[in-house]
């Protein structure tokens, strides 16, 4: 009975370790409330929003463009789940993607459930929407 529950205990803790080990766009990313309903938003509740110039899951917010419209930047470990999947950058990092549209948060945004950014640029930038 001992040894049973011991190898429990032990597979659990490896199981742990490994999940732990791996990240998902759900810990970078979630579904959040806004005035304007359900949201894409990072770790710290800010809107995440998607850029109409973008297409063929690659960015075009680069530059100047990216200091205003920072990407959600995805770790070397993290792999894609779902609907969330990886694009590379221009400059070679890596960035977060919902339904193949590259996610981005917004420098205006001053706290959670702030939107100032939607529909920003004759409509360029809209929020990002599950």
């Amino acid at each position: 009975m001992r040894k049973s529950i011991l190898h429990t205990l032990l597979a659990a803790s490896v199981f742990s370790a490994i999940a732990s080990s791996c990240a998902y766009a759900e810990n970078s990313v979630k579904v959040g409330q806004t005035a304007k309903g359900a949201t894409l938003v990072d770790a710290r509740g800010m809107t995440l929003y998607t850029f109409a110039k973008d297409a063929g899951g690659k960015s075009a917010c680069n530059g100047p463009c990216a200091a205003n419209w920072p990407p959600v930047a995805a770790g070397a470990d993290d792999k894609p789940s779902g609907k969330y999947s990886i694009v590379t950058r221009d400059d070679g990092s890596k960035q977060w993607a919902y339904d193949g549209k590259p996610l981005y948060s917004w420098v205006k945004d001053a706290k959670p459930g702030d939107t100032t950014g939607d529909g920003f640029l004759n409509g360029a930038w809209r929020i990002a929407q599950p």
